[in-house]
């Protein structure tokens, strides 16, 4: 189907329902069968700050201003989460978006509570923040703007070009050391990039998001992830090579996780796309795994085990090394943070 990644949309594990398309024998438009369109809902939100608990990631809270992302990525792990609302994880979860239209007002008022502890916020970490929705409807700008006038540090991992729309603001709150970006690097190979993450910035334009956000003085990393078994782990160094010659500081990666329905969506996907190399992948993921596609464990769910994990790892080590980027980017300040209620009182002094 143009432009989307998943090629079903199988009921989710809440529904009491199951349904499957099936040719009834009646002809049928074939431009219609491959354009789906993306419907918005506004989305009141209750609470705009996510917390997390989880032992094996950095961050502690997380804003994510849509449900769903349109960018279409056949791999992402976000996609079971739509079952919650009732949708399925394949076509709904990129063409059902969600928007938290109050995302701003919500923010004011809980960077205003009382018992709020600043710890830096991390924009995207389960749906894209800068997916093309967010040309239109700018909730990440305006959380941006709210963050800004906080002096509250925030880092955003992006797989998107529009984050050059808000350089004006990034670069004001980086020369505080308020803010840095990730940009998701998953392949090189463009023809690869279009039918695994068919509405994400295409790889060679990442690579200017990287040039650009650095000349601006803003620090960038890149997180390389997923890397695939078979069908992307062979471009890690040249990878991690061209986002060092684009100017990223810092390097991370994740092999890829299938939870839940993933497993059948992205199965479904390597069938279709790369039969040849379909069980090599699903071979190698469950050999990192102990035997399943995919292990829960804290520790273990980014990185895998056994041999294949274990020089993947190997690989990734020497690949920073011989290009001189970190592991991770300097550490935001959370010194600086103005309360919305406390810069209130200061107005109101002066």
């Amino acid at each position: 189907m143009k432009g989307r990644g998943a090629l079903s949309n199988r009921s989710g594990r809440y529904e009491a329902q199951v349904h499957e398309l099936y040719d009834d024998g009646w002809e049928s438009s074939n431009e219609e069968e491959a354009f789906v369109r993306t419907h918005l809902h506004p989305d009141d939100a209750k609470l705009i700050i996510a917390r997390n608990k989880s032992p094996d990631i950095d961050n502690d809270q997380s804003i994510n201003p849509y449900r769903g992302c349109e960018h279409g990525c056949v791999y992402c792990y976000a996609r079971p989460t739509h079952t919650w609302l009732g949708y399925s994880a394949g076509l709904d979860f990129e063409t059902e978006i969600y928007h938290k239209t109050n995302a701003a007002e919500k923010l004011s008022q809980e960077l205003g509570a009382k018992n709020y502890q600043c710890k830096y916020i991390v924009l995207g970490s389960n749906t894209d923040a800068y997916q093309p929705v967010e040309r239109k409807l700018a909730i990440t700008r305006s959380l941006l703007e709210v963050l800004a006038e906080h002096k509250h540090p925030v880092s955003i991992i992006t797989k998107s070009s529009l984050v050059e729309r808000d350089i004006d603001i990034l670069v004001q709150m980086a020369s505080s050391g308020l803010a840095n970006v990730l940009v998701s690097m998953t392949t090189l190979n463009k023809d690869v990039a279009r039918v695994m993450e068919p509405r994400a910035a295409t790889p060679k334009r990442r690579l200017e998001v990287i040039e650009r956000l650095t000349c601006a003085g803003i620090p960038t990393g890149a997180l390389i992830a997923p890397v695939i078994p078979v069908l992307t782990d062979h471009e890690l160094e040249n990878i991690i090579m061209a986002i060092s010659e684009a100017g990223a500081r810092s390097a991370g990666y994740v092999l890829l996780r299938l939870p839940l329905e993933l497993k059948e969506l992205f199965s479904e996907w390597l069938n279709n796309h790369f039969p040849l190399k379909a069980k090599h992948v699903l071979h190698y993921m469950q050999d990192i795994h102990g035997g399943k596609l995919y292990c829960t464990n804290w520790g273990e769910r980014h990185t895998g085990t056994g041999a294949y994990a274990d020089l993947i790892a190997q690989r990734f080590q020497l690949a920073i090394k011989k290009s001189g980027v970190a592991h991770r980017l300097a550490p935001l300040d959370c010194s600086q943070f103005l309360p919305p209620h406390s810069s209130s009182i200061q107005m109101e002094l002066f």
